[in-house]
């Protein structure tokens, strides 16, 4: 007799039921819409990359959670974010895009991360990032964060808060006290009322404008805070960055990051290219939702709307209901096991659908419908000429 294989993913990956996916996907539909809407531009790159154009700005923990892909002559590895392959991608097509360059990218990253609860090992990440060479005006860095506002919004979370500061900052204490070690860097920062504003005035005055300008797109006032101990692990960012975190539920850590980055594609390329970005971890942001009960409590707007239920040998009239429904842009599904009523209204209920519609061999004969209430119950018959016919 075969060993049976216990059935299971390994740690550090994710997999949802129907239900949780269908709403997953909802999040993930409505946030790209806001995007489009404002102008960004969809695109994808390959899951795996040269390692020489993933690794050459990556520094520290990053290098060492990057998945390699051993082979002799070609160094391969997975993407470990969607930014280092997009500044690649727009240098490589630099004459087939429109400056600036808006564009937003939903996509699975990986990463060899310690295995700990709400963190993975692959993730999704829908991002946005804006570039234009040789100059990007810092209003761009609003815009970004200005857009996953909206894009939470569009959800109905509410209870974020963007956490802003500038790297111009931090390097001007460093360089001011002469410092170039990074694991000083924290104590520099619980220096910064001593020290004075005066050494890293431009960072400050780029913060300021981005702070003023967020407001004037209307992000609300208690979804924002200057915060100087934002500095990002990633070493390519080189002005304003950002981590997002949920009110009260701080202990999750950032659902959502970014930051302005001058010098990206300087391995590709000698014309300078400035971009800013904001990546929302949706893997985490979904799991941190469940946890706090938002997934729960989540409305599905776009649902099937009819369950058509087939009782004797009736299968033909229902796929011609079942076409004229969907022509009219009405999401329906025949019930193509032939288990009996009962079963096939369970299943409707177990789903969701607010209406099923049962054709048996009388309602044939006869050119009717029988319509069923799934909420109340009731069930009525009606002609199925006329029902079709009527708007919906």
């Amino acid at each position: 007799m075969t060993k049976k294989i216990k059935p299971s993913i390994l740690p550090g990956f994710m997999e949802l039921p129907p239900k949780e996916q269908l709403i997953f996907n909802d999040i993930v539909s409505k946030m790209s819409k806001v995007y489009e809407q404002n102008g960004c531009m969809p695109m994808d790159t390959p899951l795996i990359e040269k390692e020489e154009i993933l690794l050459a700005k990556s520094a520290g923990e990053t290098e060492k959670q990057v998945y390699r892909i051993d082979k002799e002559k070609n160094k391969q590895a997975l993407r470990f974010d969607l930014t280092v392959p997009f500044a690649r991608y727009v240098v490589q097509h630099m004459n087939e895009l429109d400056f600036p360059f808006k564009r937003y990218q939903f996509g699975k990253v990986y990463r060899g991360e310690r295995n700990q609860k709400g963190r993975y090992r692959e993730f999704y990440q829908l991002d946005i990032d804006i570039v234009s060479p040789r100059k990007l005006d810092i209003t761009n860095d609003a815009f970004v964060i200005s857009l996953a506002a909206q894009a939470f919004e569009s959800i109905g979370l509410k209870d974020y808060r963007f956490q802003i500061s500038n790297r111009k900052i931090l390097s001007g204490l460093l360089e001011m006290l002469g410092i170039a070690e990074q694991q000083e860097v924290m104590g520099i920062i619980d220096k910064y009322d001593k020290i004075g504003k005066e050494n890293c005035i431009k960072g400050i005055e780029e913060l300021e404008e981005v702070i003023n300008t967020v407001r004037l797109l209307g992000v609300n006032e208690q979804n924002l805070r200057v915060e100087l101990k934002i500095i990002r692990g990633l070493d390519y960012y080189t002005g304003t960055v950002f981590e997002t975190v949920i009110e009260r539920n701080e202990n999750y850590g950032s659902i959502c990051s970014g930051g302005r980055y001058d010098n990206l594609a300087e391995l590709y390329t000698d014309m300078k290219i400035p971009g800013v970005g904001i990546s929302i971890g949706i893997t985490r942001l979904f799991f941190v939702l469940k946890e706090i009960g938002f997934v729960g409590s989540y409305t599905l707007e776009d649902t099937l709307d009819y369950l058509i239920s087939p009782i004797g040998n009736t299968l033909k009239e229902c796929i011609e209901v079942n076409q004229a429904l969907q022509k009219q842009d009405i999401k329906s599904e025949i019930y193509l096991n032939k288990d009996p009523l009962k079963k096939q209204l369970s299943y409707a209920d177990a789903k969701e659908i607010s209406t099923v519609i049962i054709i048996g061999e009388d309602e044939v004969e006869k050119g009717q419908l029988i319509i069923k209430n799934m909420k109340t119950g009731e069930q009525t018959k009606v002609s199925r000429k006329e029902w079709l016919k009527r708007e919906f």
